[in-house]
């Protein structure tokens, strides 16, 4: 090789390193988080359930970030288009729901998906899918369901004032109360907001499940007690009450020993939203022994728990 073709090879070596130290000292003065952003999105499917979020005792529940915050201004707000959150079914265990107090609070109710009717609050689709003891979907079964709204009241002039407070707002709406029939999966969604709370109660939601005219299980759901913490102290409207006086580990409908059995799983949406769903078993038939939750004989200072003399009654069909 001639000292001139020594000399330009030299020369090409020499500037390839300074591209490359050039490189590197452009990609390191790039944020971390631009970086990462280029790489390849793990982040999984839109709208599908974190990892986190696949235990059916509703586990390690997404409290939000500054990035995507839980969402406010109830279902409007909602893009609607959630992931199926019942693909896996790894775990599931046929064992029947068991039937908790019906409380005082149900009232004439309607059948609908979203029951709302415009409250504000943290939207949630409620995702419910109902199987027998063999656990095959149940098709055609109604879900009828009804919770305390974001300031802890429950709606319907027809309900016990022990419920409303005769609170005129509440008394004259019919909000977060409504039916839903299983589709061929055993199915049933309704969007609404996250329950508030009231004295002497954990967060819940009550229902009912019917075929035909028949009542096979009445009972009640609740959420994680880190999620309940976060969305009270923190999420606008839930907010101004102050803490909750109950949690799951001091109920009096539920034990705290029992209370993962009836959990929903949650996860929060691309929009903000709160995905929650449960899997529920009903009897195969009306013949077979129901099984009653561990815990309390009923609710004491506040609605949704029996007052004195409360027959615990069933509920009438919508």
């Amino acid at each position: 090789m001639s000292d001139h073709d020594r000399k330009d090879t030299l020369t090409s070596v020499m500037s390839r390193r300074r591209v490359l130290r050039g490189m590197g000292l452009t990609l390191a003065a790039i944020p971390l988080v631009q970086v990462l952003a280029c790489g390849t999105d793990d982040s999984g499917t839109p709208g599908t359930p974190s990892s986190g979020d696949t235990a059916d005792s509703g586990t390690n529940p997404d409290s939000g970030t500054a990035a995507t915050a839980w969402a406010t201004g109830g279902t409007a707000v909602m893009a609607g288009n959630y992931a199926n959150p019942f693909t896996d079914d790894s775990g599931t265990t046929c064992a029947l729901t068991c039937a908790a107090t019906l409380g005082p609070c149900y009232a004439e109710t309607l059948v609908r998906k979203d029951i709302s009717e415009g409250h504000d609050g943290l939207p949630v689709r409620l995702a419910f899918r109902v199987l027998d003891e063999a656990c095959e979907p149940i098709q055609g079964a109604s879900v009828d369901i009804w919770h305390a709204a974001p300031e802890g009241l429950y709606s319907g002039e027809d309900a016990s004032t022990f419920c409303t407070g005769d609170d005129p707002t509440a008394t004259s709406a019919r909000w977060f109360r409504g039916v839903q029939l299983t589709d061929a999966d055993g199915r049933a969604d309704f969007d609404t907001c996250f329950p508030g709370w009231y004295s002497s109660r954990t967060v819940h939601i009550h229902f009912t499940i019917r075929v035909g005219d028949a009542e096979y299980v009445t009972s009640q759901l609740f959420f994680d007690d880190t999620l309940n913490d976060d969305v009270i102290n923190h999420q606008p409207l839930y907010n101004t009450r102050g803490p909750r006086d109950t949690t799951n580990a001091n109920d009096n409908v539920v034990s705290a020993e029992s209370v993962g059995n009836y959990l929903f799983q949650t996860s929060r949406q691309e929009d903000g939203a709160m995905l929650a769903w449960k899997t529920l078993i009903i009897r195969s038939s009306l013949d077979t022994a129901q099984c009653q939750i561990p815990g309390g004989g009923g609710g004491g200072g506040g609605p949704g728990g029996p007052p004195p003399g409360w027959d615990g009654g069933m509920p009438p069909m919508p």
